[in-house]
């Protein structure tokens, strides 16, 4: 397929994610208070979209109380700044099993909920946007099983589309497409289709160009994608994405380092990363840009 870059480039922030990185740099924000100012403080550096999950304000550890994203979301919201909000879905299928002999039965650490519990808070605190994993896989950040099955997937996309929020599909392979592409087929994802390329995540699609590109040919004409890759691989993916047709994203979630042996803020990764669109000759757009794009819709949530 013939590449056509893409010159009107919106910046999504993920801002703090669910991995074990609070205790790896001082930027990463734990309390809704500090993930909301982190997320206002990108949005003022460019970034048309905040990705946000919460975090245990004491421990730092991933947590997905309700009460948390409402807090952050109606901090971010309260503030003068403008940008698209768009909250995970993706806690709650994790299985941990002990050792590779028990494999009947949980082990600790395990965190497996149903799919009203999955997306409460995606209904409760009406985002523009959430994401939806769109599979099951290994992750080498711990022994565990990230668990998501059709039956699963098709549930909570429709809880999702019932409460008015546009669905970002987050495929981590090409079979993830697949299946994403199944669902469009059947209606439980509605037009217009947004999907992230998430590259280099262990054990997803590794994120050399080669499977980069596979992962971007197998996404449908007319479908919005950004994508993304880890660590010190954040900027080079910036400008594959553009390159690709497809817009970006940054952010603590994925990676700590602004350079070599200097952490970061999220502020400072999407400055870094408007810096590398506009000098590529492209635009990085507007948060009213990209409602328009996608037919988002800005709303309170719900009553308390």
């Amino acid at each position: 397929m013939p590449l056509t870059m893409n010159r009107e480039v919106f910046i999504t922030c993920a801002v703090t994610g669910s991995g074990g990185t609070q205790d790896r740099s001082p930027h990463v924000p734990r309390s809704p208070e500090q993930i909301a100012n982190s997320a206002i403080d990108a949005a003022k550096a460019g970034a048309a979209v905040v990705h946000c999950h919460v975090r245990d304000p004491e421990t730092g550890k991933p947590a997905r109380d309700p009460a948390l994203y409402r807090e952050v979301t109606e901090r971010i919201r309260d503030s003068e700044i403008d940008v698209v909000l768009n909250l995970t879905a993706g806690m709650g299928g994790d299985i941990y099993f002990e050792g590779t002999e028990a494999m009947n039965r949980q082990g600790p650490g395990s965190d497996m909920a149903g799919a009203t519990e999955r997306v409460a808070h995606v209904v409760e605190c009406r985002p523009e946007i959430c994401t939806l994993d769109c599979g099951t896989m290994n992750f080498n950040e711990a022994d565990y099983v990230m668990v998501n099955t059709p039956g699963m997937l098709r549930d909570m996309a429709r809880r999702m589309t019932a409460a008015g929020v546009r669905i970002e599909i987050e495929a981590f392979d090409t079979g993830h497409l697949w299946l994403a592409k199944e669902l469009v087929r059947e209606g439980v994802i509605p037009e217009p289709v947004l999907v992230q390329l998430c590259m280099g995540v262990p054990w997803g699609a590794p994120d050399d160009l080669s499977t980069f590109l596979a992962m971007v040919n197998n996404v449908p004409a007319g479908w919005h994608y950004s994508a993304f890759s880890l660590g010190r691989h954040q900027m080079p993916y910036v400008a594959a994405a553009i390159l690709a047709g497809g817009n970006v994203r940054v952010g603590l979630e994925d990676n700590l380092w602004l350079d070599k042996g200097v952490l970061g803020t999220n502020a400072q990764l999407v400055e870094r990363a408007a810096t590398i669109i506009e000098n590529m000759g492209a635009r990085v757009i507007t948060p009213a840009e990209v409602r328009a794009r996608l037919k988002l819709e800005k709303r309170a949530p719900l009553p308390r």
